[in-house]
């Protein structure tokens, strides 16, 4: 490799990162000057000036991206990061390899042309990375990452080859069809496109245009004389299609997002690659997982299928808005696959557990209620406005008041002398599992509803396990609840917090 373990010279990134910078910096630019050039047009030749706007706001930021790439170092100590940058404002930031939770290499179209990726260092605290270095060669980044994992010391020298690491789990084509089907997530992304395209466009717009066109797609469904029979199987088929149509997109976006999945592991560390035009390498220590949850919904069900994600102490808490964290170790596998990989990284875990403790069933309704007061509120609505059609809605409550009372039959917690485990949902399913030497803080919550049934909620707080379902002990009887919270609080305190 062309970077040394430890070296006190000073480096640049790659020539051409500031050209990245650049495309970054237009690319969160571009619906302002989009916004200029079509007002500007509006304004007749008159304001030829404010054409020129749009340069100059694009001259400004190549030159900001060229100062950029000008003016960051980064240096490689035995055990330290150095990094400086700054135009105006000089910043100097040492950053010690045993405090970076968390590596992310990203490769997208331009970077693979180029041969570059972005490193992307994120620590357990902050609400962005400790340094994001835009860009550097391929070899170098994944060179740094090596030395990062082994917190700046370089291998001793032997002949015999390094090992390679282990491979724990690859996702072959069908995995990703069925991770498709299972996630729907086109879905998602019609949603999402839809609702720009209603914020862009004026609302009498967007309802004259929906207006329009229903009124056509009636007139030609009428010129064709179809009897209801025809009609109805018309309106069949044109939902299948749709449906085969979201499908079809779902299995293309997972194919995009998780085409050569591989989860490795590696003196401790855990390693996943993934993306077909976009190559994501996300690599994390154990240690710095804070907590792990196996969700398995209907179609997880359907197919035999579950899901592994953890939770990882670093950005501070917020969301991953790239996708770039290490997140899911599997995206789909068997029941047995994930409890084999549980029961891997966690070997001192008994999984599944030998028995649940059950919770209180009293007030089982309450998780009925915004259900109770959507339908409410949905069916007065359409009864003022169709008269007794609109109380259709209601025909949710049975349905819903049922899952509540399956949800709070399967609710259960565990706690051994290492972990604690949580358990909930019926229809969609989940199980959290976190170690007690990664517990910061407890909190005993009561509301109304609660103080009437003998209840409270037992929240269990880590450095980093943010994801949902929050990691809590709902429904306990307040005894049992003071008594956990006891008991989980002396273990706390003799304790060494690892994180």
């Amino acid at each position: 490799m062309n970077l040394p373990s430890a070296d006190n010279a000073e480096r640049r990134l790659h020539p051409w990162s500031w050209l990245f910078v650049l495309l970054r910096q237009i690319q969160q630019m571009l619906l302002p000057l989009v916004a200029v050039l079509i007002f500007g047009g509006r304004r007749g030749d008159e304001a030829w000036w404010f054409q020129l706007i749009p340069l100059v706001v694009i001259a400004a930021l190549v030159a900001s991206s060229v100062l950029q790439y000008l003016t960051y170092r980064y240096r490689i100590g035995a055990d330290t990061l150095v990094i400086r940058s700054g135009v105006f404002e000089r910043t100097r930031r040492e950053i010690p390899f045993a405090r970076i939770h968390n590596v992310a290499v990203h490769q997208n179209l331009l970077h693979r042309l180029f041969g570059v990726a972005e490193l992307r260092l994120e620590s357990a605290a902050g609400d962005k990375p400790e340094a994001e270095m835009r860009v550097l060669r391929l070899d170098q980044a994944l060179e740094l990452e090596r030395l990062i994992r082994q917190r700046g010391h370089a291998p001793v020298a032997t002949d015999a080859p390094v090992p390679e690491a282990d491979l724990l789990l690859a996702l072959p084509p069908m995995e990703l069809v069925r991770l498709g089907l299972v996630s729907n997530k086109a879905l998602v992304v019609v949603a999402a496109a839809v609702g720009a395209l209603y914020q862009m466009f004026p609302r009498e717009m967007a309802a004259d245009f929906i207006e329009q066109q229903g009124r056509q797609a009636l007139g030609y469904a009428s010129q064709l004389h179809f009897s209801s029979t025809a009609m109805a199987i018309s309106a069949v088929a044109g939902l299948l299609t749709l449906l085969l149509l979201m499908w079809l997109l779902s299995i293309g976006l997972a194919f995009m997002q998780y085409h050569g999945f591989r989860l490795t592991e590696a003196d401790r560390r855990l390693t996943v690659e993934r993306g077909l035009l976009t190559r994501v390498r996300s690599s994390v220590a154990r240690r710095r997982i804070q907590a792990w949850t196996l969700r398995e919904g209907a179609l997880h069900r359907l197919f035999g299928r579950r899901q592994l994600r953890v939770d990882i102490a670093s950005g501070g808490g917020n969301e991953d808005k790239d996708g770039r964290a290490l997140k899911e170790l599997a995206p789909l596998a068997t029941p047995a696959t994930c409890d084999a990989l549980l029961q891997h990284l966690l070997p001192q875990l008994q999984w599944p557990p030998l028995q649940w403790q059950a919770v209180s069933t009293r007030g089982w309704w309450r998780l009925c209620l915004p259900a109770l007061l959507a339908s409410g509120a949905l069916a007065a609505v359409l009864t003022h406005e169709t008269g007794p059609w609109g109380l259709l809605p209601l025909l949710w409550l049975p349905w819903s008041a049922f899952k509540a009372r399956r949800q709070v039959t399967r609710m259960g917690y565990s706690i051994d002398a290492q972990r604690v485990t949580v358990r909930g949902g019926w229809w969609n399913r989940w199980w959290r599992v976190a170690e007690l030497d990664k517990l910061q803080a407890l909190r005993l919550d009561r509301s109304p509803l609660d103080r009437r049934f003998g209840t409270a909620t037992l929240t269990l707080d880590t450095a980093g396990a943010f994801g949902a379902p929050p990691l809590q002990l709902r429904f306990l009887e307040e005894q049992r609840a003071q008594e956990l919270m006891a008991q989980l609080g002396q273990e706390m305190a003799r304790r060494r917090l690892r994180w």
